[in-house]
């Protein structure tokens, strides 16, 4: 059976600020406010797929102390650029 996209969106903006990690509260909760309702399908399904990483490896990735598997470059990328400085530290 095929979610509804409101219900996708809203499932994912939950699943964005409920993280293992504060540090991953802040960024993909503000990602998933200001970018989801904006992500066609393919992104939706990309952004999905990252959620299921673990926090430690999400942070190492978008604070850049560790190199993206290619799978997950172009939605952390994304992530990236709408990060403030002060949220790169």
């Amino acid at each position: 059976m095929d979610e509804p996209h409101d219900v996708r969106l809203k499932r994912l903006a939950m699943r964005s600020m409920r993280r293992g990690i504060k540090e991953m509260d802040v960024i993909l909760s503000g990602f998933a406010d200001a970018e989801l309702p904006s992500l066609p399908p393919a992104e939706l399904d990309a952004y999905e797929m990252l959620l299921s990483e673990n926090d430690h490896d999400l942070y190492a990735w978008v604070s850049g102390a560790a190199p993206v598997p290619g799978e997950h470059a172009a939605i952390i990328s994304r992530i990236q650029a709408g990060l403030t400085p002060n949220q790169m530290k």
